[in-house]
């Protein structure tokens, strides 16, 4: 048990820069609290003693401001940060190393009474403020939860979630995630450098469309001359693009760079 703590404080230490001493995260972490409470609630849930474990979980609730379910497995230094109104739901399964921060909501999507409904975290994953993590699907290693996302269907292991409904960002060398690593990197409130995957499609069509009508505008002004040269009457039409109007830079900073 003692053990165990101290792996859970030194997770703390190592996570959060504000954090300065064992005695200090011991004392006024409520994330250390919820998870130390919530052990001899998950034991009394699964050794028949239910309402005991649901009145710890009460207890823990009212004392931090994050609800676990007395049903909720939760692997080793599990770190939940600031995490004021985080709510985690009966099945749901949190890996080794998660962070997750306010706001987070680990719920279900159905109301059948013993099924799995509620998500499964692996090992490293980072869920940030406000998101929400809804059905009985697998978060994968390493993986990360923008901010506010609503995330409704798996995460490949260290793909990136965002938006609402949440679209994935699959890491671009091709590696499987964080967890995976030598040495695993922590990214706090699970910032990714990459951009949302919505966001660079839409640059990408803006910059096709830039091309193609320079494009077509150099084929009209070639063909403007060839028609000068000849004799025949101008075979240019008056409604012809010669010159570009399309504002690509005005669009793709509506998009966001």
């Amino acid at each position: 048990m003692f053990s165990r703590l101290r792996s859970d404080i030194r997770c703390i230490l190592d996570r959060d820069p504000a954090a300065r001493t064992t005695w200090e995260v011991l004392t006024c972490y409520p994330g250390l609290h919820a998870v130390v409470l919530h052990r001899p609630a998950h034991w009394c849930w699964h050794h028949g003693f239910k309402w005991l474990g649901r009145f710890i979980s009460h207890i823990a609730r009212g004392l931090t401001g994050i609800e676990i379910h007395p049903g909720a497995k939760l692997g080793e230094r599990v770190f939940f940060d600031h995490a004021m109104g985080v709510v985690v739901g009966e099945t749901a399964e949190i890996g080794d190393g998660c962070t997750i921060y306010q706001g987070v909501t680990l719920g279900g999507t159905s109301l059948y009474k013993g099924a799995k409904r509620h998500p499964t975290l692996g090992r490293d994953v980072v869920v940030s403020a406000g998101a929400k993590v809804l059905g009985g699907f697998t978060v994968g290693d390493g993986a990360k939860i923008g901010s506010n996302a609503v995330v409704i269907k798996p995460v490949p292991a260290g793909a990136t979630a965002v938006g609402i409904p949440a679209r994935i960002i699959l890491p671009k060398d091709g590696a499987v995630g964080d967890a995976a690593m030598a040495t695993p990197r922590f990214s706090a409130y699970g910032i990714t450098p990459d951009g949302d995957p919505i966001g660079e499609a839409m640059r990408g069509l803006i910059d096709s469309a830039s091309s193609q009508e320079h494009q077509i505008t150099l084929l009209w002004q070639a063909i403007e001359k060839l028609s000068a040269t000849q004799t025949t009457p101008d075979c240019v039409p008056c409604d012809a693009a010669r010159t570009e109007c399309f504002e690509a830079e005005k669009f793709t900073q509506l998009v966001g760079k």
